[in-house]
C-alpha cells in the first residue's frame, strides 16, 4: 500500500525510523541521568504491548490527513472558522470518547494515546494560553475533549498518554527561526504553557508522546534543542507526573524509541525499549474510502514488534463527528479476538531466547515458558532451532496438540503437526516449556536470605 505524503511530511516520517543498522533519530538526544526512568517504572508499559493511538481534530473535517494545513497551504482565518463553525460533532464528548476507549479494549489494548494537538495548533482542551484561543473550548464545540478522554481511559482501565506537538504552523518563527527569534520564542511559550496544563490539569499521565520538536522541517528534533531546552521542559513535566514517560521527540533521549510507519519490521532483537507506530489505514487522519491494512497483516506487524522485544501502538483515524470507521472497528474486534485465544503469549513478555529469523519466525518468553511465532511453516520446517543451556520439558501448538522435538546441545528441532501445516494462517504458535532454571532460584533464595540476616544485623 503506497502512501502519497508530502516532501516534508515523508521527512517527518523518516525521521522518526529504526534503519538498517538497528539505530534511531533519538539515539543522539540530550541526556541527563536525572531524568532516565528504572526499569520498573516501564515494567507496565513492557507488560502492555499493544496500544490506540488516535489523531483527529480539524482536519478530520477536510478529509485529506492531519497535514492538510499545510499542504494545501491553508489561509489561517480559514482554518479558524473552519473550526469555529464546523467543528462541532453531533455527539458528546463523553460519547465520543466511550467509543474510543471500548474500541480499545475491545481490541486487547492496554493503553491509549490521544492527539491533544498537531502541528496545526489546534487544542482539544480548554487551553489558557493558546495563541489566539484555538481551542475546541473556545473556537468550536465548547467541548474539552482531553478531559473526556482521560476520565474515560482510567474508567476502562487503560494507561493514559496525551500526544503534544511544540510545533505551530502558525508561527513565522518555526520557519525562520532566527530571523525571527522573537516568534519562535512566544512559540515556545505557549508549548510549556499548555504542555504544563496537560500534565496539571488531567491527573495522572502516563506517557507524555511529544512529536515535531524539529524547527523549519529540516534535520532532527535533537538539533532543535537550542530552541526547546528539552532538559529544563523534561524536568518541569517530571514535577508533576515523576514516573511519565516521554518519546525522544522533544530532543531529550528519551524513555523509549519510536519506529514510525508501515514498513515491516527485520533484524534482531532491539536492545532498547521500543514502539512501533503505524496506523490501520493509509493515513493517520480521516480520509473518506481509505484503504486499510489487514488483520493479518497487522498481526505480522504485532508479533514482529513484541519479538524483538518492541511494543505496537496502533492509530485509528475516527470521521469529523468521532467515530471510528466500522471498516476499522471490524479489524480491531478480529485482533482482540486472536488476543483472548494467543494474549499469553504476547502480554507480559520479552523478547524469547531466539533472535529472530526474517519472516520466518519470532519468539517472546514469560517464566520458564517460550512462545515461538512461526510466520512461515514451510520455511520453520527446514531449520533447527538454536541450542539453548535450559532443557525442554515440552512443545505445543497453543492452546492445541503436543508435538515431537528433539533437543541436542547443537539446537533443538521441532516437527510440526499436519494441523499445523492445514490451519496455519498468519502465525502458528508453539509453546515450549522449560526446566526451572534451579541455579536462578537458588540465587534468588540467597539473595533473600541475605536480606533477612542483614535486617537481623547477622554479618
Amino acid at each position: 500500500m503506497d502512501s502519497k505524503l508530502s516532501g516534508a511530511e515523508l521527512a517527518s516520517q523518516l525521521k522518526g525510523q529504526l534503519n538498517s543498522n538497528m539505530k534511531f533519530n533519538g539515539i543522539s538526544g540530550i541526556d541527563d541521568e536525572s531524568l532516565h526512568l528504572s526499569e520498573e517504572d516501564i515494567k507496565w508499559w513492557r507488560d502492555a504491548k499493544f496500544g490506540l493511538f488516535v489523531h483527529w481534530g480539524v482536519y478530520s473535517l477536510l478529509g485529506r490527513g492531519e497535514w492538510t494545513y499545510f499542504n494545501d497551504k491553508l489561509n489561517e482565518e480559514y482554518y479558524r472558522n473552519l473550526a469555529k463553525n464546523d467543528f462541532k460533532p453531533n455527539r458528546s464528548a463523553e460519547e465520543i470518547m466511550d467509543g474510543w476507549t471500548t474500541a480499545a479494549v475491545e481490541a486487547g489494548m492496554k493503553y491509549a494515546v490521544m492527539v491533544t494537538r498537531h502541528h496545526d495548533g489546534y487544542a482539544l482542551w480548554d487551553s489558557q494560553c493558546s495563541y489566539k484561543d484555538f481551542t475546541s473550548v473556545r473556537c468550536g464545540s465548547g467541548e474539552d475533549y482531553v478531559k473526556a478522554f482521560t476520565d474515560a481511559c482510567r474508567e476502562k482501565g487503560l494507561y493514559t498518554g496525551l500526544y503534544y506537538s511544540p510545533m505551530d504552523w502558525r508561527f513565522d518563527g518555526y520557519f525562520h527561526p532566527k530571523e525571527n527569534p522573537e516568534n519562535a520564542l512566544l512559540m515556545k511559550k505557549q508549548g510549556y504553557r499548555q504542555i504544563e496544563e496537560l500534565c496539571s490539569h488531567y491527573g495522572k499521565i502516563d506517557i507524555l508522546w511529544y512529536d515535531g520538536g524539529w524547527l523549519a522541517h529540516q534535520g532532527t528534533d535533537y538539533d532543535s534543542a537550542w530552541l526547546w531546552e528539552p532538559i529544563k521542559l523534561n524536568k518541569m513535566v517530571r514535577s508533576y507526573n515523576p514516573k511519565c514517560m516521554v518519546t525522544p521527540r522533544s530532543g531529550y533521549k528519551g524513555d523509549f524509541e519510536c519506529d514510525e510507519g508501515p514498513h515491516e519490521i527485520k533484524g534482531k532483537i532491539v536492545p532498547i525499549p521500543w514502539e512501533k507506530n503505524m496506523s490501520l489505514t493509509e493515513h493517520w487522519a480521516y480520509v473518506e474510502h481509505d484503504r486499510s491494512w489487514t488483520f493479518e497483516y497487522i498481526i505480522r506487524m504485532l508479533v514482529n514488534a513484541v519479538g524483538r522485544d518492541g511494543n505496537l501502538l496502533l492509530n485509528m483515524a475516527p470521521d469529523r463527528n468521532g467515530n471510528i470507521p466500522e471498516n476499522s472497528l471490524s479489524i480491531l474486534r478480529m485482533i482482540g479476538e486472536w488476543l483472548k485465544m494467543y494474549g499469553e503469549s504476547i502480554y507480559g513478555t520479552r523478547a524469547g531466547v531466539f533472535e529472530p529469523v526474517d519472516d520466518v519466525y519470532v519468539s517472546t518468553q514469560k517464566k520458564n515458558s517460550v512462545y515461538i511465532h512461526i510466520l512461515d511453516c514451510r520455511q520453520f520446517d527446514q531449520l533447527m532451532l538454536p541450542g539453548i543451556d535450559r532443557k525442554i520439558i515440552s512443545a505445543e501448538i497453543l492452546n492445541g496438540e503436543k508435538l515431537d522435538f528433539k533437543q541436542k546441545k547443537a539446537g533443538t528441532k521441532i516437527r510440526l503437526s499436519e494441523f499445523a501445516f492445514r490451519n496455519h494462517a498468519v502465525d502458528t504458535i508453539v509453546k515450549l516449556t522449560l526446566k526451572s532454571d534451579n541455579m536462578s532460584r537458588h540465587r534468588h533464595r540467597s539473595q533473600e536470605r541475605n536480606k533477612e540476616q542483614q535486617k537481623r544485623g547477622n554479618p
